[in-house]
């Protein structure tokens, strides 16, 4: 199935959905039909998410929820943040040595806004290398969007499993549950967009076509499980909470509507640029954008780098040098990024550029660029992306004192001749 944001629909039995009609007083199957709500019903109809599902028991069919400790997992407001105007870096998450699911190699970096009121965006990096067996986890905060950056993922949901290597992005709604599987050492980025559900920007003077096509976006199939014991792990304000079921809630025979999850090759990106002088701003690599309620201004938007040619004439190709009102995560998927040639920017780690933080290249890259042949070239070197955010980002405890966190990133703008 395919399409951002439209209507799909899909069924493991033929005849499980029903025709006409939601709810009917008895759904094929004996079935249980059941609304998922990701917007408020009143929600106006071109923003209004749901979808409806038909299972074989009804998800509110479990025990007390239970408190968890939440290991290295918080979401903002955070009790103990750090904001700092500092330009940050840090090396990769290391691969554990010892079993490790999903959701225990799971560690918060950054946040900002508020879980509980439905702002701001959270940071995650994870490193496993087991499947989460016997257990499932649904965040009630955001929707989080995954970024594998080593080892593919199977994320297994309610409406079926996507399959989800390097190079492609998968999309979980807020609440809905998932189970992470793995084949090995995995290593990646997760996006929790605590704000307005992610859409596809606006393509403005672009016209019609560019950037993230709605149709190359790939929901799941619907696909049921045996059932078994299963520990259900929820996160609501950053908290851990358990509950048993003793059968699979991976239970969905039939689903159909417009909040699903996704997923999405980054090969897909039609790249936009200039094709006379001077280098574009950086949301003309926008995949997605959540808003804020401001015009024009982002909770969040997620930006990609990806292989482009660039043919600018008398123009300075990488990014210039800059200060921004928004804040800008970023990290590095595979290869290189244009404007760091240092070495301290590699696969699977992340620099911060908080508000009006002066940045732009290092060094080595700025002279690189200044006195390079300006003939037609192909920048296929890598693959980088963005969280780009209009609120500061505040660093948790763990993101402050980890020792991944590089000392003397500054230096790599020290050493350019004064004119």
């Amino acid at each position: 199935m395919t399409g951002f944001g439209s209507e799909l629909q899909s069924e493991e039995i033929a005849g499980a959905l029903p025709v006409g009609r939601n709810s009917p007083q008895r759904p094929p199957l004996g079935l249980f039909a059941e609304q998922f709500s990701g917007t408020a019903f009143t929600a106006p109809r071109h923003e209004n998410r749901r979808s409806w599902l038909y299972r074989r028991l009804p998800s509110a069919m479990h025990g007390e929820y239970r408190p968890l400790a939440a290991g290295g997992v918080q979401a903002p407001p955070f009790a103990d943040g750090v904001l700092t105007p500092n330009r940050l870096r840090w090396s990769p998450l290391p691969l554990p040595e010892h079993g490790a699911d999903w959701l225990d190699g799971l560690h918060t970096l950054a946040g900002n806004g508020s879980a509980e009121e439905a702002t701001g965006v959270s940071v995650h990096l994870y490193a496993c290398n087991r499947s989460m067996t016997g257990r499932a986890f649904a965040s009630f905060d955001g929707e989080m969007l995954f970024v594998p950056q080593a080892g593919a993922l199977e994320i297994v949901t309610e409406f079926g499993a996507m399959t989800v290597p390097p190079g492609h992005v998968a999309l979980v709604p807020r609440g809905c549950r998932f189970r992470m599987d793995v084949d090995g050492p995995s290593r990646g980025y997760v996006l929790e967009n605590h704000g307005a559900l992610f859409r596809l920007p606006d393509l403005g003077p672009i016209g019609s076509n560019g950037l993230a096509n709605a149709r190359d976006f790939l929901s799941p199939a619907a696909r049921t499980e045996p059932d078994a014991p299963t520990q259900i792990v929820v996160k609501l304000g950053g908290q851990f909470w358990e509950t048993a079921l003793p059968h699979s809630p991976f239970d969905v025979v039939a689903w159909h509507g417009n909040l699903v999850p996704w997923s999405y090759d980054l090969a897909r990106f039609n790249t936009m640029g200039t094709v006379s002088f001077d280098h574009p701003d950086p949301s003309i690599f926008t995949v997605l954008t959540s808003p804020s309620g401001q015009p024009g201004v982002a909770n969040c938007d997620f930006v990609i780098f990806p292989s482009r040619w660039m043919v600018a004439e008398d123009t300075f190709r990488p990014p210039w040098f800059h200060r921004n009102v928004m804040s800008e995560y970023m990290g590095l998927i595979s290869g290189e990024y244009d404007a760091k040639e240092g070495g301290g920017f590699v696969p699977g780690g992340g620099s911060l550029h908080n508000r009006m933080s002066a940045h732009g290249p290092d060094v080595a890259s700025w002279e690189k660029a200044s006195a390079a042949d300006l003939r037609p070239q192909k920048f296929d070197a890598g693959l980088a992306f963005m969280f780009e955010t209009v609120r500061p980002f505040r660093l948790t405890r763990w993101g402050h004192e980890t020792p991944l966190r590089q000392q003397g990133y500054d230096d790599v703008w020290q050493g350019f001749s004064k004119a």
